[in-house]
């Protein structure tokens, strides 16, 4: 039922800038293998080196997709388990938002935002939830939004997008249940997050909270007993 996380192989999507960041140095920083997944081979590159660095071990290991695109997604998942076997730790952090109101919403702005938020989760999870229940462990965490239980005027296409996301989850949530797998689904909700101010001394703006707030709760949430179930983690400022 449980499993070192040390020995544990985790992909966070979006794994080198913000959140998902801070994700990925908190579970490296434990001894997991990390891969983080996105477009900017650059930013990927510079943040698993900068990580690495500081562990003075190799435990970040970056690879560039879109996760818009099936093909690259399926390719990375190929790589992770060509490399790794299997994934322990799935992190949907990947997303994005285009400020368009309800009358002037377009088709490619809703696409952008489904496709990135939505239809690229259900790819990966599609394919890395059967490792997960063949060898009966794993957590899957979505980075959702306090937009995805409060709608907004100037951002539709993303609060259809994150509320879509929680009812994905609980078809998830089902699925493990039923087939009787030692898999916990999370996902997190905050309101605003400082994703500019992210050094440990850096105090966030107001009305935001500090990354590494939401990198605790993770790290807390994943040391839980897997018969324990928390499911929607609320997380924003006063």
């Amino acid at each position: 039922m449980t499993k070192p996380i040390a020995e544990q192989v985790a992909l966070v999507t979006g794994g080198a800038t913000g959140i998902g960041r801070a994700f990925t140095e908190a579970l490296a920083s434990a001894g997991a293998r990390v891969c983080i997944a996105s477009r900017r081979d650059d930013v990927l590159n510079r943040a698993a080196d900068e990580i690495n660095s500081r562990l003075s071990a190799e435990r970040v290991f970056p690879y560039a997709f879109d996760i818009r695109d099936r093909a690259l997604t399926e390719n990375l998942v190929m790589h992770i388990n060509e490399r790794w076997g299997a994934v322990d730790i799935l992190i949907n952090n990947s997303g994005l938002a285009v400020p368009e109101t309800v009358t002037e919403i377009t088709d490619e702005g809703w696409d952008k935002v489904f496709d990135t938020n939505l239809r690229g989760v259900m790819w990966l999870v599609r394919r890395l939830v059967q490792g997960m229940v063949a060898q009966d462990f794993g957590d899957v965490v979505n980075v959702s939004s306090q937009a995805g239980k409060h709608g907004y005027a100037d951002v539709p296409s993303y609060c259809a997008s994150k509320f879509g996301l929680l009812g994905f989850a609980e078809s998830l949530r089902d699925h493990v249940r039923k087939v009787g797998a030692n898999v916990r689904v999370f996902n997190f909700c905050p309101g605003l997050v400082d994703v500019e101010r992210v050094g440990p001394d850096e105090e966030p703006r107001p009305g935001f909270i500090h990354v590494q707030n939401m990198a605790r709760t993770l790290m807390y949430a994943l040391s839980l007993d897997r018969n324990v179930i928390l499911e929607d983690i609320n997380i924003y400022a006063r």
